[in-house]
């Protein structure tokens, strides 16, 4: 009665985590999972109070123009695109924010690898775990592809063998990347593009951290493609409110790119995607034309970096992330350290492991490692650091 690849579905994480250390109590600080507990701009409960007349109107799926115009002015000012890039009308989407798009894209790639081999997915190792799903749901193999520097870096598509690259349907690259912060640099985004379009797949480049950075904003895969040729072929960028503005409830993003692939993605999604109601549309258009609480939201992720660089630094071989608010810990064994963290001071933090599998070295690059979402207030995260550091 069941889809068999059904059976191919790791547990996700959180579920592992709950059959690990059992369900959460009330006096538990939870840092396992990447809720941002920052308070929402007022402006949200503003706009969709203005427009409060709109829930019993169905919304349009390609949302309104409103809002896919505040999209492409936002990705013009915030990448320095050059004007006329980005046509609003044929190259942008709502959607029910980047977890649903980033698994439906999946759909689009088509089913075969030349020559009738497997077809591929490439995903980083750690990874988002919806890749996975998304690729094996879709019927391909996914192929977890390490950090060309270690565990705490991005992947380089590029340098991968032709055989694999030939049977490549689409590539899943996360910059700032969740877990670990690397940011794709412009040269890596660069090389990655050129390599998608050399051998005809999808890159889906997942850029919803884009937004919390430390010293530097990062780079884009739409930037990149400006700086190539101005073409944004076979190129998808997924962003999101959730973490630029602490709106996880909004449940609010959009797709970007290649004006073809967004034709086939919003066909696709007229059958099977979430469309966005017409008051969240015109809050989240509120907040893509916003910066003053993204700049505000920005210092208080930043402050917590800087009191776990005080408390932590030096040891678990800590490393500022360069983008986004997760910590990720070298403590040898991370299955045992979120036990130890539970059992001794209710912190709950997510084991490295759970983020990663066995990739194409045969090795689980997450198992020494713990995931720590730096999302609630400076005085909460403070004092969880700290009993951290003597407990570890």
């Amino acid at each position: 009665m069941l889809n068999s690849r059904l059976d191919r579905l790791a547990d996700y994480p959180f579920a592992r985590l709950a059959a690990l250390l059992g369900e959460v109590t009330g006096d538990a600080i939870v840092m396992s999972i990447g809720e941002p507990q920052h308070p929402a701009p007022p402006l949200v409960a503003e706009q969709l109070a203005a427009h409060a007349g709109s829930w019993n109107k169905y919304p349009p799926g390609n949302g309104t123009a409103d809002f896919r115009e505040a999209v492409a002015d936002w990705l013009v000012r915030r990448f320095r695109l050059p004007s006329g890039l980005i046509d609003p009308h044929r190259m942008i989407l709502p959607v029910a924010g980047t977890r649903e798009a980033l698994y439906l894209a999946a759909q689009l790639a088509r089913r075969g690898g030349a020559d009738g081999a497997p077809p591929a997915v490439l995903l980083p190792n750690p990874f988002y775990q919806v890749y996975a799903g998304a690729a094996i749901m879709a019927g391909a193999e996914p192929v977890l592809v390490p950090g060309m520097d270690g565990p705490a870096s991005q992947p380089d598509f590029s340098a991968l063998p032709d055989s694999l690259l030939a049977r490549t349907v689409m590539a899943y690259l996360c910059s700032p990347a969740n877990p670990q912060g690397a940011v794709a640099d412009p040269g890596l985004l660069a090389r990655t593009i050129e390599t998608a379009r050399r051998f005809d797949f999808i890159l889906a480049a997942d850029e919803c951290y884009s937004e919390i950075w430390d010293r530097e904003e990062p780079s884009g895969a739409l930037a990149a493609c400006a700086a190539l040729d101005g073409r944004l072929d076979q190129v998808l960028v997924f962003n999101s409110l959730s973490k630029r503005s602490s709106v996880p409830g909004l449940r609010s993003g959009f797709v970007a790119g290649d004006p073809a692939l967004i034709a086939a993605f919003g066909r696709l999604r007229a059958y099977g995607g979430a469309a966005t109601p017409l008051p969240v549309l015109a809050a989240a258009s509120a907040l893509w034309r916003d910066e003053t609480h993204v700049i505000e939201n920005r210092a208080l992720y930043r402050a917590k970096i800087d009191a776990a660089e005080r408390l932590l630094g030096g040891r678990f071989g800590f490393r500022r992330p360069e983008g986004g608010f997760f910590l990720w810990l070298d403590v040898g064994d991370g299955e045992a350290a979120a036990t130890a963290l539970w059992r001794e001071a209710r912190i709950r933090v997510l084991p490295g492991a759970y983020l990663a599998d066995d990739g194409i070295n045969g090795d689980n690059p997450g198992r020494p490692f713990i995931r720590v979402a730096l999302v609630h207030d400076l005085a909460t995260t403070e004092r969880a650091l700290g009993r951290m550091a003597q407990i570890l």
